[in-house]
């Protein structure tokens, strides 16, 4: 019996489709490398010798559909691919899947629609890892604002939702949340050992200014307010007017935040290091 750990493994190393993994492994008693050579044998694994490179560029695009958004990541290996048609075409299909399904994870949305397959058709032929990271979906009530900013051409796209105000106005809180990359929309969803964290290290900062620790202690709670200013969607200037916070310049316009989504491609992953002219070769080299 094939366990679908195992299925979950080929699929990963190979972005062959599940069906297609479970047989494999099952011809080959589930050898990972046998059912690895098997696909490739078999034509079904193209994308199998592109698992170990690194796919940090890409798309970050939005999609509304009335009442409901979805906000998804697609990486490629360079930014070439990114401005790809055939690249475009893939992430339209994922974002036109999330919005239809009750998909939560990538998984469950690469098995919808024979989503899998076209993403592995894709890879072959555009020639590089291709790979769906991260979506979220979101829905709103009638009362409420879609608020979506695509920055540089997809590196960066924001989504929010805020009740009351405009549409104007939800844009506006999204172009200030690309700019300013808040972390949290409230200080309330900091999680505690975040908060924790920030008071130890601020801290030892104060007392290494010569400060008693109890005067120190006093300090912290002043620049953990700032700390809040920094990360916190709500809490941060707004960046067209200074003056008042994000949260306030809502308010001001009948409205009140409920949530932000932000997505900027290739955070958090390790970048490739090579220049231009390599990046070039390397695409002649693979036409060849």
């Amino acid at each position: 019996m094939v366990s679908a750990s195992a299925v979950k493994e080929l699929r990963e190393k190979t972005g062959a489709g599940m069906l297609d993994c479970k047989k494999a492994l099952e011809a080959n008693n589930g050898d990972m490398q046998a059912s690895i050579d098997w696909l490739r044998e078999k034509g079904i694994s193209k994308a199998a010798k592109k698992a170990d490179r690194i796919a940090a560029e890409g798309l970050a695009e939005i999609k509304i559909d009335g009442n409901k958004a979805a906000i998804v990541e697609v990486n490629s290996e360079t930014d070439f691919v990114a401005k790809n048609p055939e690249f475009k075409e893939l992430v339209d299909a994922i974002l036109n899947t999330v919005l239809k399904t009750d998909a939560t994870d990538v998984e469950s949305v690469l098995n919808e629609d024979g989503l899998n397959d076209l993403l592995v058709a894709k890879i072959a032929k555009i020639g590089e890892k291709l790979s769906f990271r991260r979506f979220a979906k979101v829905e709103k009530t009638d009362s409420q604002h879609f608020g979506a900013y695509i920055h540089m051409g997809g590196k960066i796209a924001v989504l929010t939702v805020i009740d009351g105000a405009t549409d104007d106005v939800a844009r506006d809180v999204a172009m200030h949340a690309a700019a300013m990359r808040p972390q949290y929309v409230t200080k309330e969803e900091v999680p505690e050992e975040v908060v924790n964290h920030e008071k130890e290290v601020l801290t030892e900062q104060a007392m290494n200014e010569g400060k008693p620790k109890e005067i120190a202690e006093k300090m912290v709670m002043g620049r953990i307010n700032k700390f809040y200013k920094e990360i916190c969607l709500a809490e941060q200037p707004f960046v067209k007017d200074g003056d008042v916070t994000v949260s306030q310049y809502v308010k001001n316009n009948g409205g009140t935040i409920v949530n932000m989504i932000r997505f900027e491609v290739g955070e958090g992953m390790e970048k490739r290091e090579e220049n231009f002219a390599e990046e070039v070769m390397n695409q002649i080299n693979q036409n060849k």
